[in-house]
């Protein structure tokens, strides 16, 4: 760990995504973190290297979360240098609408208003992809208003999922999930009447289900500097997602993968638009004609972005060289020799649900080589509170596959 120059971490958000930047940072440069935001999840608390400063639960209002972040610049040491990095949804919109607001007080790397207009929304980002030749799963899309008797035009089984997943957040109704495979008609109906009774009003994505479980699933990690320029890219191949309602779509398991053809693809797509930050993108494979389907960019890191770090491209890195030391590295790329095992739930679970022999001989391999990294466990931020709270969280899991595994149906 060597810091090049006396700076400042501080994260927006307080969930598995801010820790693992919190690590990114400790290990790169010797950094502890600073956190703000609505509060903090176990995993965040009881920690050496991340603090939670400040609770706000009303940050979402753009006066607040200016007031708040300047006023806690302003309780620095004069001259210090503040990097700061949103690690959710909520706060990476927010810092997108008021970064010009607090450019005076952090340094940071965020996009601009027009970039994230034209990719925050599913919609609009499948229309971008048609744009730049990037495959996506036939994909149409239902409102509120054209929801009553709705039919796609492909057949079942279908996906559905929120246009907006901060607005979707925000809303409830009974059988929520984040995610739906929808097997006929009758259940696309029920669903729809369920999303639409509740505050939620933007439009509902109806796509083709790609065939596959959980380990044809991808997720691509970049970052890409203040010019518009992609300086590392990270592919993951998962083993495991989590299967609670709300779970559906965040990974539980990942290993170091590489494909050069989407490699390319990405990197030609984010500089011709210019995007500027940390970006995430899921995809999946599809055996059916052998391509890589994208469903969505995340204009941030991942909650499972951790895995990155843990290949050896360390996400802090790329930030610091970028809006503090001004350095342009060439594309730092992940491939198979930076392999590694990253996980939040226990060994036990992957090798009790995922069936993929060739995933599973993965596994194995790197558990005996032991290249396996944890997000909340670590041997530089251990205590007994956080041994109890580990354990809490790994029985938490072992329960949640037991209850909820495979179900992702409406009636499930």
């Amino acid at each position: 760990m060597n810091s090049p120059v006396d700076f400042e971490s501080v994260l927006l958000g307080g969930d598995a995504n801010a820790y693992g930047m919190a690590r990114s940072f400790y290990e790169e440069y010797g950094v502890r973190s600073h956190a703000i935001g609505k509060g903090a999840f176990h995993i965040c608390q009881n920690s050496k290297i991340v603090s939670f400063e400040v609770a706000e639960p009303n940050i979402e209002d753009d006066e607040v979360f200016v007031r708040t972040l300047v006023n806690f610049a302003k309780t620095r040491p004069a001259g210090k240098t503040l990097v700061l990095s949103p690690c959710g949804d909520n706060y990476t919109k927010m810092l997108v609408r008021n970064q010009d607001a607090l450019r005076d007080y952090y340094r940071f790397s965020i996009m601009t208003p027009d970039q994230f207009d034209l990719l925050s929304t599913k919609d609009r980002f499948y229309g971008t992809c048609v744009k730049y030749g990037l495959e996506f799963p036939k994909t149409c899309e239902v409102t509120k208003e054209t929801a009553e008797g709705f039919e796609p035009p492909f057949d079942y089984p279908v996906v559905a999922k929120p246009a907006n997943s901060v607005a979707y957040w925000n809303c409830d109704y009974p059988g929520k999930k984040k995610v739906f495979v929808v097997r006929n008609s009758d259940e696309l109906a029920r669903i729809l009447r369920g999303v639409y009774s509740s505050s939620y009003d933007d439009a509902f994505i109806v796509q083709d289900f790609v065939p596959g479980d959980d380990t044809r699933m991808r997720v691509m990690n970049c970052y890409s500097d203040q010019a518009g320029k992609v300086r590392m890219m990270c592919l993951g191949d998962v083993v495991l997602e989590e299967h609670t309602p709300l779970g559906i779509g965040s990974y539980g398991a990942i290993m170091t993968g590489y494909d050069e053809d989407i490699t390319h693809r990405i990197k030609s797509f984010l500089e011709e638009i210019g995007y500027i930050g940390y970006s995430n993108f899921d995809l999946k494979y599809d055996e059916r004609n052998g391509s890589y389907k994208l469903f969505e960019i995340n204009p941030r890191q991942g909650r499972s972005s951790f895995f990155t770090t843990a290949s050896g491209k360390n996400l802090a890195r790329y930030l610091v060289r970028d809006v503090v030391l001004g350095e342009n590295e060439p594309l730092d790329v992940a491939t198979l020799k930076d392999e590694v095992l990253w996980t939040m739930i226990p060994l036990s679970i992957i090798r009790k649900y995922t069936t993929d022999p060739a995933t599973l001989a993965r596994v194995d391999r790197l558990v005996r080589a032991r290249k396996v990294a944890e997000s909340y466990w670590c041997g530089y931020d251990r205590s007994l509170a956080r041994w109890i709270s580990y354990q809490v969280n790994q029985q938490n899991y072992r329960r949640q596959y037991a209850q909820c595994f495979g179900h992702r149906h409406v009636d499930d």
